[in-house]
């Protein structure tokens, strides 16, 4: 009995025969043909609603059973008919809800393809519609269906398993599928098409990507298959969740393996190497370098590679040339990578220097470069690949017979000439067949490759001369020859229309190799006249800075400072070479505005590269130490010491301590003066203050001592745990010295001297008292670390305990010492400030009974001018008085004069 009910006979409507126009009746309406109409009408609509009702009664339930009974030749047919009848019947989208029955379906249908070769057909077909768009009644559908639609998904993976070469593409097609945004052109009744991304999102859910790339073990050899797969997975790697699937299957192993497989289209190399590119980008790169980092991957790496250079003419060869080049250079910063054992790198040394230097090489036979932009690319890319091979051994964790290998390969094989051929001016645009912004960008390339390989490389770079070639170099950046730079490239940054990129470079170039402190390479300099040049460059790019301040001439300026204090440093000659014009340089670097510092420019590094260059260059040369003297250059050391900058107060010290070996520079410290008329003894003070407050040392409000046993530590060296340590390595109270400016303020203090010191308060004496003994209570503390670490060890005998105790007691009366002194300053202070409060006191009240006086007069001359009495009163106590005034005793002789003024009518 079928499952389906058979559909009813439909009749067709009986036509008559045409008649002939002459024969037709006369226009009008026909009542006949109009039934006709109308009952044709009727027929099909009755033929589409039991097409309908057909389709509609479709039981997947039936169909399932069906497909498990036992095989049968007439079963078979009836099978093989009512997959074609599913098919029909959904070939406009797959319901939600029916999914899981079809991939159950499938399932059966897989497992008689093993017999039953006819049931191929029905299955790719099935296969197909699960490319189609699934249809939801309710838009809650594709959240209530998830799992369901995700494992339904999984399984089509899994039919991956037939061995059916129709199938298998047909499942890639199928996933291809998922990426097509176009919607059906017809639905389900009732029913409407999931959202444009639904598929995408469930085959992440149900892990299709990983089944797919382990299906990769299934169509090794069979490359029609496997270009389907890689290009399914191709659309998969666009999403981060099924990369991070692919790569728990090994993926980036699994694509390289086959990078060298035998393939006419090219298509085998681009698609694995898209979706190597892929998980790159969506996953960790170190995972996939790793995975790629095995001796078989390296090797079919370099085959695909060799095999595009040497074969591939066509632009699309050459791009893809330069992507598997990057993935190489990706392995080659891995240590791990077999780069060397495989010949990779070798082999890319040689394409890197063989145009340059022209040396005939069997493994670059018959190739020639042209000068497309993708072989310009693939230059830049070479330079790059010797610059990671030439990284640090320390920063990659190379081992040290690797590394030996990597500077062999890199001697032997000509790179150090091969990038100083780029060092010379540039002659005329289009410098050989490169353009003129391509030459430039390549120049730049290779000068920075330089500043990598020439500290590994210092015999070769002595030898082929790249001090007097860079120095030359140098020279044309500043002269006035016509040069426009391009600026085009990372390298060029800031070097449109100038030199400053080549002169950037150079410069680094130089600042490797000096770094190195290697005497060799620094007399080279110097004898060549490196210090009077960077003196001329120095003052060029600080002419430029003052038209228009960037980074780069900042960055100019920092590393010849940097080269100057290098090859000076510990060299009386070299110095007095500096003194006097280097001196005049130096000064406006140290006046630079304070401001600038936080401009994110790069200020701070410039004006700490002229400390550096003062401390190297200067001290220790009276010629030039005097000459900064005569500048006031301590001035300005100092005014930048009162800004109170925790990251430059530690330097500027430590230059200061050195300039007091000058018997002069007491007297200049001693006369500055800073805002408010601030001495140099008490910004020194005040830093010392401020050091012990970041330190955690306690103090009281007054700032005397609190702690009498260990009155300068601070809060950290407190909670440290004494333990032992051999005699050559330092304990905690000597490793503090170094981590604080307190040394560097006791040492100048020192050379000041505690007595007499301009400018100084109260709270100052009280803090001078501690820093008067701060040696006494550091070489305290080592006694007290020592006794401690006794005691950890073994018992002392009796006569060194008392020692031991003795030496702690001195410790401590030399604390309570400076506390009763501090006590005693401040209370000499307190009584000071009542004397001069009574001082003060008794000018107010002077000023206070004079003001009585003033008004008392004015009251009586008020009275006076208003009351005539009392200026009768007024006037006859003026006459007693003036009579009183005269002396007793008769003149003889003498003329008498009245004392009044007669008429006289004012009272005053």
């Amino acid at each position: 009995m079928s499952f389906l009910a058979e559909p009813p006979a439909s009749r067709a409507p009986s036509r008559s025969p045409a008649r002939s126009p002459a024969l037709s009746p006369a226009p009008g309406p026909s009542r006949c043909g109009g039934e006709r109409r109308r009952n044709a009408s009727d027929a099909g609509a009755e033929l589409g609603a039991a097409q309908d009702t057909q389709l509609r009664s479709v039981d997947l339930n039936h169909v399932i059973k069906l497909l498990e009974d036992s095989d049968s030749k007439d079963l078979e047919k009836e099978q093989l008919k009512t997959l074609k009848k599913v098919v029909k019947r959904f070939e406009n989208g797959l319901p939600l809800k029916d999914l899981a029955q079809v991939i159950e379906i499938l399932n059966l249908c897989a497992e008689k393809m093993n017999e039953q070769e006819a049931f191929t057909e029905p299955l790719c077909e099935l296969i197909k519609l699960c490319g189609l768009p699934f249809q939801k009644k309710k838009l809650s559908d594709e959240v209530s269906y998830s799992m369901a639609v995700s494992k339904s998904i999984a399984q089509l993976g899994y039919l991956m398993r037939v061995p059916s070469s129709q199938v298998r593409i047909q499942i890639c097609k199928c996933v291809v599928s998922f990426y097509n945004t176009e919607l059906p052109r017809k639905l389900l009744p009732g029913y409407q098409p999931t959202s444009a991304n639904y598929k995408i999102q469930m085959a992440e859910l149900g892990g299709l990507a990983e089944t797919l790339i382990l299906s990769l073990a299934l169509v090794e050899n069979q490359l029609t298959e496997k270009l389907w797969v890689l290009k399914a997975l191709q659309h998969l790697s666009s999403s981060g969740v099924n990369c991070r699937l692919m790569m728990k299957a090994q993926a980036a192993s699994r694509l390289c393996l086959y990078l060298n497989g035998v393939d006419p289209s090219g298509q085998l190399v681009f698609r694995s190497s898209e979706i190597l590119w892929n998980l790159l980008e969506n996953t960790s790169k170190e995972e996939v370098v790793n995975q790629l980092s095995s001796l078989e991957c390296v090797h079919a790496l370099k085959e695909v590679f060799v095999d595009l250079l040497m074969h591939g003419f066509r632009h699309y060869d050459r791009q893809l040339r330069n992507d598997l080049l990057v993935i190489a250079t990706l392995l080659a910063e891995n240590p791990a990578a077999p780069m060397i054992e495989s010949g990779f790198a070798k082999l890319l040394i040689v394409l890197a220097t063989f145009t340059e230097v022209k040396i005939p090489n069997p493994l670059v036979k018959d190739l020639k470069l042209t000068y497309s932009y993708e072989d310009f690319e693939l230059k830049k890319l070479l330079f790059n690949v010797i610059g990671v091979l030439s990284k640090d051994p320390c920063a990659v964790q190379l081992s040290l017979f690797l590394f030996v290998l990597t500077l062999q390969l890199l001697s032997e094989n000509d790179v150090m000439p091969a990038l100083l051929y780029y060092v010379k001016p540039n002659q005329k645009p289009g410098f050989h067949d490169w353009s003129a912004a391509q030459y430039e960008e390549l120049q730049l390339h290779a000068i920075a490759i330089l500043a990598s390989v020439a500290p590994l490389l210092v015999d070769k770079y002595l030898s082929c001369q790249a001090n007097t070639l860079l120095l030359v170099f140098l020279e044309w950046c500043i002269g006035q020859d016509p040069f426009f730079g391009h600026g085009n490239s990372f390298h060029g940054t800031g070097g449109r229309g100038n030199k400053l990129a080549q002169m950037r470079y150079s410069l680094r170039v130089l600042r490797s190799v000096v770094s190195l402190y290697d005497d060799a390479v620094n007399l080279n300099l110097c004898d060549q006249g490196a210090i009077s040049q960077l003196l001329d460059v120095l003052k060029y790019a600080a002419h430029k800075s003052k038209e228009k301040e960037d980074a780069i001439l900042l960055e100019i300026q920092a590393d010849i400072l940097f080269l100057l204090s290098a090859l000076c440093e510990n060299d009386l000659h070299r110095k007095e070479l500096f003194s006097y014009e280097g001196v005049d340089i130096l000064i406006p670097f140290i006046q630079m505005d304070p401001k600038k510092l936080y401009s994110g420019l790069g200020h701070s590094c410039l004006l700490f590269s002229a400390l550096d260059c003062l401390w190297s260059c200067v001290i220790g040369c009276y010629i030039a130490e005097d000459y900064f003297l005569e500048k006031q250059g301590i001035f300005l050391l100092l005014d930048l010491l009162a800004l109170k900058q925790k990251n430059l107060c530690n330097i500027i010290l430590g230059i200061l301590v050195e300039f007091c070996d000058n018997p002069k520079t007491t007297s200049h410290i001693s006369t500055w003066r800073g805002e408010k008329d601030q001495t140099a003894a008490n910004l020194l003070i005040q830093l010392w203050r401020q050091e012990e407050l970041e330190l955690g040392v306690k103090r009281d409000r007054y700032g005397r001592i609190v702690d009498m046993k260990r009155p300068i530590a601070g809060s950290f060296q407190k909670q440290q745990e004494v333990i032992p340590m051999p005699a050559n390595c330092p304990s905690f109270a000597i490793m503090e010295i170094s981590e604080n400016v307190r040394a560097k303020l006791y040492s100048l203090l020192c050379k000041l001297g505690f007595e007499n010191l301009p400018g100084l308060s109260a709270k100052d004496f009280v803090t001078l008292a501690i820093i008067r003994r701060y040696i006494d209570f550091k070489v305290g503390e080592v006694w007290r670390e020592l006794c401690a670490e006794l005691k950890e060890e073994f018992r002392p005998v009796a006569s060194d305990e008392e020692a031991l105790k003795v030496i702690s007691e001195i410790s401590e009366d030399t604390g309570r010492m400076i506390a009763a002194l501090q006590t005693e300053v401040l209370e000499s202070q307190h009584r000071q400030e009542i004397q001069e409060e009574e001082k003060t006191y008794t000018k107010i009240q002077a000023t206070h009974k004079q003001r009585e006086m003033v008004n008392k007069s004015w009251e009586n001359f008020l009275t006076r001018t208003s009351n005539y009495e009392a200026l009768k009163k007024a006037k006859r106590l003026q006459e007693k008085s003036v009579e009183a005034s005269r002396s007793k005793l008769k003149t003889q002789n003498g003329a008498v004069h009245s004392t009044d003024i007669k008429g006289l009518g004012t009272t005053v």
